[in-house]
């Protein structure tokens, strides 16, 4: 983990659809009720979005890397070893209560502020649009990743659902 003296600007990165694609396991929304156990237990066989670790390796060499999810904190062990097996910067890994299920346009904007406390956000990506809509009109700097296969079931239960 980083230093905790670290005073480099942090770079923050969502992971479903921005560093990992959820592509392969989006059948488990598809269905309902939705198979929240599937779908998150699968997250470990996500293969890496090059556009999306490429930015975070980058972000890096500047910046403190820090990763903020949807996903729910039972799965940090999981997250935390695909983190590691494909390459990307070591940072502290901020994730959702088990039991949280407000929009991940509130629950992330929450986490943001916090983090951003005496620190410069240099910037926030996240493939979420609302999300990087509600971080924008708080004054956060945000890139957009559209660079994954659209996920409408994934998109709905972000914010309908308040899970990932």
């Amino acid at each position: 983990m980083s230093d905790s003296k670290d005073r480099r600007p942090l770079a923050v990165f969502d992971i479903d659809n921005t560093l990992a694609d959820t592509d392969h396991r989006q059948h488990f929304l598809e269905g309902r009720p939705r198979d929240w156990d599937g779908f998150f237990g699968a997250a470990p066989a996500d293969p890496p979005l090059a556009r999306g670790v490429v930015l975070a390796v980058e972000q890096a060499a500047d910046c403190e890397v820090v990763y903020l999810t949807g996903r729910p904190e039972r799965c940090r062990a999981d997250t935390q070893e695909w983190l590691i097996r494909h390459g990307l910067p070591e940072g502290r890994l901020w994730m959702r209560g088990n039991q949280d299920r407000r929009p991940a346009r509130v629950t992330k904007l929450e986490v943001l502020r916090r983090i951003a406390r005496g620190r410069e956000v240099r910037m926030l990506v996240d493939d979420d649009e609302l999300v990087c809509q509600a971080a924008r009109a708080a004054g956060f700097k945000v890139l957009l990743a559209d660079w994954a296969a659209d996920a409408p079931e994934l998109k709905s239960a972000q914010e309908g659902e308040g899970r990932t």
